[in-house]
């Protein structure tokens, strides 16, 4: 029986490759729909392409050789020598892609444990394929139940709870401290990367506006564009902090820019109004001794990455949970898609006794129309359409079974009990002529001559 494939996973991650190598694979989003499609041709009948940071993994169906072909046109198609990059490419297939799949859809995979941003950019991915047609009904239906599955673990585990990463938790901090964000106003000093990204957090978040110094202006022009933000001069740093209701600091100063001296006249202008400030810089922007003051949360790198630390451990424990959800929710597919093999034989099975009852119940409705004034005769004819149903259905079954050789006779039977329900214990091998079974061809004959 043909078949289109199995189930394979080509890839790598930052499991296997560091960033030197990933970015050798990757693609940019632009480039994704047509190369998915030189990816996807014989023996790779389906294929999905993701292209993250993290990753760069082709999900396919192909036949044998798929994976060791995928593999070379991954390489060719980035102008990669395959030797340069295939100690870092790995290969799952069948049950181990589809585990694979539920697991990266679920996050179990990610650099950062419980991520978000997967399960987007998965389903962005496989929109991608249907865009460009190489979409199919097995790798539709895994992913389908794989996002399934990532949706259980993140509604039912703690996996995906608590913020991952130093941004997001000075977005978390800020609303420990005011609750709602919305119409709140955030001071970015500096332009450090992180600072930047819990700015874009905070604007998500719903805060008002966002305001950007540094002492260079061409940056902070720069970064407010970034940001949605306004910049302001360096010189009105002070000014800007008596209006802040969250700051985030990273600048390159070799000395504390956020001084005691200066809130104690900041506080003062506040009239002491909460002010959280996230200090990301190293060597630190805000001279602790602020933080003693009345309405000053202060909190600097290493409280943000014990946060961080304490979210992660937590995570952790929550992936057991996690995993015992992909597993059972991976095996469900799997059993499924086991099913899927015998339905072309149920099919013919269904076919083929469709065929034999439609030619008997034809042939015994024109002899009830012929003897239409005979009840007893109409009986009769509907006993031996049955008897012949019987005969003609049992026919192949029961020469398969008789002339099958010793060695393969125990299997034919277990398989008839296990497919018809059968129950062997009232019938027992005989040797008396008296007890052989008829045969098939001679009974069916006997019927259509008590039909006629």
């Amino acid at each position: 029986m043909s078949t289109p494939g199995e189930l394979f996973v080509v890839g790598m991650s930052w499991r296997t490759a560091p960033v030197a190598i990933r970015e050798r694979l990757a693609f940019r989003e632009e480039e994704l729909a047509n190369a998915i499609k030189q990816l996807c041709v014989d023996p790779a009948h389906e294929a999905l392409l993701i292209s993250t940071c993290n990753r760069v993994e082709i999900y396919g169906v192909g036949g044998p050789g798929a994976t060791t072909a995928v593999k070379a046109r991954l390489a060719a198609n980035r102008g990669v020598p395959l030797g340069e990059v295939e100690h870092a490419l790995y290969a799952h297939h069948g049950d181990g892609a589809i585990r694979h799949v539920f697991k990266v859809a679920a996050a179990l995979d990610s650099l950062v444990l419980g991520e978000a941003q997967i399960l987007g950019q998965l389903k962005a991915a496989w929109a991608t394929a249907v865009a460009a047609g190489v979409s199919g009904p097995l790798l539709g239906r895994c992913l389908e139940r794989a996002f399934g599955a990532a949706k259980r673990v993140r509604h039912e585990t703690a996996i995906a709870r608590g913020a991952a990463n130093v941004s997001t938790v000075a977005v978390d901090l800020a609303h420990k401290v005011f609750g709602d964000l919305r119409g709140k106003r955030v001071l970015v000093v500096g332009a450090g990367k992180m600072s930047t990204l819990a700015a874009r957090h905070l604007r998500r978040a719903g805060v008002d506006e966002i305001v950007v110094t540094n002492r260079s202006p061409e940056r902070a022009e720069r970064l407010a564009d970034e940001i949605d933000g306004v910049a302001r001069p360096w010189a009105d740093l002070e000014a800007e902090l008596a209006k802040a209701d969250v700051v985030l600091s990273s600048t390159g100063a070799r000395e504390p820019i956020l001084t005691a001296a200066m809130f104690k006249r900041v506080t003062k202008a506040r009239r002491w109004r909460p002010i959280v400030i996230v200090d990301i810089a190293v060597p630190r922007d805000a001279e602790p001794g602020i933080a003693e003051r009345d309405g000053v949360y202060l909190f600097d790198i290493d409280d943000l990455e014990r946060v961080v630390a304490a979210n992660m451990a937590e995570r952790a424990k929550a992936a057991e949970h996690a995993q015992h959800i992909v597993h059972h929710e991976a095996q469900q597919f799997e059993r499924w898609l086991g099913q899927q093999r015998v339905v072309p034989t149920i099919r013919a099975l269904r076919e083929h006794f469709t065929h034999v009852a439609e030619a008997e119940v034809a042939r015994t409705l024109e002899l009830l129309h012929r003897k239409e004034h005979d009840p007893a005769a109409r009986d009769q004819a509907i006993q031996r359409l049955g008897q012949l149903l019987v005969a003609k259905l049992l026919h192949q079954p029961q020469m398969a079974l008789k002339d099958t050789d010793e060695a393969a006779v125990d299997t034919r039977i277990e398989a008839a009990v296990a497919l018809f329900g059968l129950d062997l214990s009232r019938f027992q091998p005989s040797a008396d002529p008296a007890d052989a079974l008829p045969d098939v061809d001679v009974a069916i004959e006997h019927a259509k001559r008590e039909a006629k």
